[in-house]
């Protein structure tokens, strides 16, 4: 089966790429697509995103690029609207030709341009956080899956240094990745001995601004006796009211602490947030990490957007994932018997990953998966 998956996955790399090998001979670039939502309730998370996306490219090309060839980034932008996805990924595939895409954040996103993935063999690389249960050859999966985020965050808030929570609030968005996570969590919250009366699970539309009723009825679940925590996997423009709120009714982390796993300082931003401290997010990157790495990857962005902006747990991916496909190209430029043997020889290759301290770490895609190794860290 390992071997049937490396063969797979080899396959549609390589289609992918050559299904584009005439036009790098003829032209001096290689396209690739950038599809991430640059308005609408999700371009305050994904505009990081593209700006990642671009800077990692023009490092590349000033490298020399992708043998010989320099990357040409083709920038569309969905706005947040879920059958345009699927619409513009369909012209970046078709009509503009492009190699690759890296994109999407909401995995509503994700599902909605997999058909057209599917149908013209294209690659897409998605670096955002997920609820696992997909499998597709044709999407490299570069962000956490439950296992390496939420069940981590969630045993943490049950040790004694999370606060020993006993009841639990599983607060999301409403859509795929927060109601399949929240399943995962229910049962295994079920696992530890939690009752379904200890847990409240409650979700709120994308965009969504009032969160004064869902607040209160939080504090009123936590007024029943035993320690409780809330789990927020709020999507996009939503974070910034519902942590308004949070300030305004003065739940403090240490009464009501909340874990985040879709929210970073770029949601944050302009928001009071001497009420909110303490309260905790798990990611599986912060800009914080000491490692040369890192520091050279946040330099590099701030001189390219701005000294205020900060690089977070997606924008790490984006990065990484980059060079990653530049790293694939060119094993499978040396020839058909190495086109067979390019994911596993990809995997094994040393790319410096910026969310650890041993420079010499690989930040690696599990070949047979399409999905990568990571830890899950806990910040206040």
């Amino acid at each position: 089966m390992s071997n049937r998956r490396h063969f797979i996955k080899a396959t549609v790399l390589a289609a992918a790429l050559s299904s584009f090998g005439m036009a790098v001979h003829a032209a001096d670039t290689i396209k690739v697509g950038v599809l991430h939502s640059l308005s609408g309730t999700m371009a305050i998370s994904e505009t990081a995103l593209k700006e990642t996306v671009l800077m990692t490219i023009d490092e590349i090309n000033k490298a020399g690029g992708v043998m010989g060839k320099k990357l040409e980034p083709v920038v569309v932008d969905p706005a947040s609207n879920w059958p345009l996805f699927a619409e513009k990924a369909r012209q970046l595939l078709t009509k503009d030709k492009v190699a690759v895409t890296f994109g999407c954040w909401t995995s509503v996103s994700r599902k909605s341009v997999l058909p057209v993935y599917k149908e013209l063999n294209g690659l897409l690389f998605y670096p955002v956080q997920y609820e696992g249960e997909e499998l597709e050859k044709n999407v490299f999966y570069t962000g956490a899956a439950p296992n390496q985020q939420a069940i981590p965050a969630v045993e943490y808030l049950m040790s004694k240094d999370g606060g020993e929570a006993k009841r639990f609030v599983l607060l999301g968005t409403d859509y795929v990745y927060p109601r399949t996570t929240n399943k995962i969590l229910r049962a295994f919250l079920k696992s530890k001995g939690v009752a379904d009366a200890d847990i409240m699970e409650e979700y709120t539309p994308f965009g969504h601004s009032d969160y004064q009723t869902i607040i209160a009825k939080i504090k009123k679940f936590a007024s029943e006796g035993k320690k409780t925590a809330v789990v927020s996997t709020i999507n996009g423009d939503s974070n910034v009211p519902f942590y308004k709120e949070l300030g305004n009714q003065g739940i403090k982390a240490t009464d009501i602490p909340v874990v985040a796993f879709s929210v970073g300082e770029e949601e944050l931003a302009g928001i009071d947030t001497k009420p909110l401290l303490g309260h905790l997010a798990a990611w599986n990157y912060f800009q914080s990490i000491k490692s040369p790495e890192n520091e050279k990857f946040v330099e590099a962005y701030k001189k390219r957007w701005g000294a205020d902006k900060v690089t977070h747990f997606v924008s790490e991916a984006c990065y990484f994932q980059t060079y990653l496909f530049k790293q694939a190209v060119e094993k499978l430029g040396k020839g058909d018997t190495e086109k067979h043997r390019a994911i596993k020889a990809k995997a094994q290759q040393l790319f410096p990953a910026l969310q650890v301290t041993n420079a010499k770490a690989a930040a690696l895609l599990i070949c047979e998966y399409g999905a990568r190794m990571q830890r899950m860290r806990i910040a206040v």
